[in-house]
């Protein structure tokens, strides 16, 4: 049977367009009898106890959310047969666990009305409020540039508007905190990294901009407001995002190692305008749309079943490779030979906010979620890329008073692969910090690198996390000699490791060691004597070897 064509004489944006803006997640499309390309006059609440005395109600070109209805319920095929004689364009009831029935798909595909469903965890009153601040701005009444970004978009939004006005773009919410930021093609000024470093515009030059009557220019004007260049920093242009008498943020325009375009205030301009939904929609569902969007991406690292959901949610391409990227911070006052790291705090969680940022204006595409010190990023891969973090990587160096260990997994062409990426990322992250947590405090400095560079040192961990639970059932002279030392405080598992490391090389283990060379000798010959600990035999270095590695890890 031929699929109805939408009626092209009624007015409205199409539903396609609304279920673009909408946060991912939200609600799916079950069957659409007549495609998404039908047009949508208003969103409303629909109680089916409210029909007209023969059985209708008047519901052209509606998105009809049925409040009290699942889809396996009895009267879910009466609800769409109704909206469907009414004209509805689609009716969202709530998905429930068991799904709907066969006679409610077949009642649908037969109808021109569209079913969707509301995913579990999502209110009324959000799929409401999101459904019409996109009907409202799916259609503008001008060709703005920034056309088909997702509602809320900010990254996304900052990339397209630094394209249209030919310069650097940070998007700020009133109190001068950097809500996105486009991606950088040369070096910033220094106010540009400082703000974005800081993720908000310092307080001295908050305070510089009010008493020189600049926001003052800026809140009380439609216009752009120009800053002109000195001899610190670059021009700058800015607008106020307006939403009738409440202003939602600014965009601010740098010069970015080349003068701004001749058109940049007119372009500014316009995007100041499309910046309102967006902007609207951050401050009002912002938030939960960032969780949603976050616990997808979880999804997606931890493999699971329903990865293409898991993806879609997550506005991640399910046909385009992908890489994982861990980042791990830390105060370097936590770090250093015999220092125990405290639980992250507020600074670290800050640092994760500015990394975060500098991802999404990375590249566009990139996502990302946090598990506790942690910063997991998905990004994108070109055709034949092999390494498509190392820019990113580099700025994880770059964040003050903190240290970064950022390591890549490798390139996978499969959504089912995310997980050993993501795992081989986390090994990377170990190796950095191992390595920083033999050295003293004052010599840690932040460390990034990709799977291929250390995959020595990736292997040995992952040998010894497959040997460490049977070593714990295991007995023999290392046992005793690791036993006696942390009963007594005694050096000689830290001798054995030392001599073990420098192949053999007594003078060289004992300058590591800090000590005369005999008396590292007189340990080695009495750890032999204690507890059979003798280095002479192969066997024994082994298992000295490992057991000391493992003994590193609990101390």
């Amino acid at each position: 049977m031929a699929t109805p064509e939408p009626d092209r004489h009624e007015a409205g944006p199409s539903l396609k367009q609304i279920l673009a803006l909408v946060a991912p997640g939200m609600l799916d499309v079950v069957v659409a009898p007549r495609g998404t390309g039908v047009p949508v006059a208003d969103v409303v609440l629909h109680d089916p106890g409210e029909e007209r005395d023969d059985g209708t109600w008047a519901a052209s070109g509606l998105i009809l959310l049925v409040v009290g209805v699942e889809v396996a319920s009895p009267e879910a095929i009466d609800v769409l047969r109704g909206a469907d004689r009414a004209g509805a364009a689609a009716v969202v009831l709530r998905q429930g666990s068991r799904g709907p029935r066969a006679a409610l798909l077949e009642a649908a595909g037969l109808g021109r009305t569209a079913l969707l469903t509301r995913r579990p965890g999502q209110g009324w009153t959000e799929v409401l409020g999101q459904l019409r601040t996109a009907l409202v701005h799916s259609a503008p009444p001008e060709t703005t540039g920034v056309e088909g970004l997702r509602l809320g978009d900010l990254p996304g939004l900052a990339n397209t508007v630094a394209d249209l006005v030919g310069g650097a773009i940070t998007i700020e919410d009133p109190q001068s905190r950097v809500l996105a930021y486009s991606r950088m093609d040369h070096e910033p000024d220094p106010m540009r990294r400082l703000t974005i470093l800081g993720q908000e515009v310092p307080r001295w030059r908050v305070d510089e901009l009010r008493e020189s009557g600049f926001f003052q220019a800026l809140w009380n004007t439609d216009g752009v407001v120009r800053l002109s260049a000195d001899d610190r920093y670059a021009e700058r242009l800015a607008i106020a995002v307006r939403h009738g008498p409440e202003i939602l943020g600014s965009l601010w325009a740098a010069a970015d190692g080349r003068p701004l375009a001749e058109d940049a205030a007119a372009a500014l301009h316009t995007a100041a305008r499309a910046a309102v939904p967006h902007l609207s929609h951050h401050q009002t569902w912002g938030r939960a749309a960032a969780r949603a969007r976050e616990g997808a991406v979880h999804a997606l690292l931890d493999g699971s079943a329903h990865a293409a959901r898991a993806a879609h949610d997550a506005g991640v391409a399910p046909d385009r490779p992908y890489a994982v990227m861990a980042a791990e911070v830390h105060d370097s006052r936590d770090l250093g030979a015999g220092s125990v790291p405290a639980a992250g705090g507020a600074a670290e969680q800050r640092v994760l906010d500015v990394l975060a940022l500098q991802a999404a204006a990375y590249r566009p595409g990139c996502v990302t979620a946090r598990s506790g010190r942690r910063l997991y990023v998905l990004l994108p891969a070109g055709d034949g890329e092999t390494d498509p973090a190392r820019a990113l990587l580099a700025t994880a160096r770059s964040v003050p008073r903190s240290v970064v260990f950022a390591g890549m997994g490798p390139v996978v062409a499969d959504l089912s692969a995310l997980p050993a990426s993501r795992e081989a990322a986390e090994l990377v992250v170990r190796v950095l910090r191992e390595r920083a947590e033999t050295l003293p405090a004052a010599d840690i400095v932040s460390a990034v690198a990709g799977f291929g560079e250390v995959a020595t040192e990736t292997s040995a961990l992952r040998v010894l996390d497959r040997v460490e639970p049977l070593w714990e059932t295991l007995s023999g002279p290392v046992h005793t000699m690791v036993g006696h030392d942390r009963a007594h405080g005694s050096e000689y598992g830290a001798s054995v490791a030392a001599y073990i490391d420098a192949f053999g090389d007594t003078a060289t283990a004992a300058q590591r060691l800090n000590v005369h060379p005999n008396t590292l000798r007189y340990r080695l010959r009495r750890a032999r004597e204690l507890f059979g600990v003798d280095l002479a035999d192969p066997t024994v270095r082994l298992l000295a070897d490992i057991g000391l590695r493992l003994d590193r890890r609990t101390e």
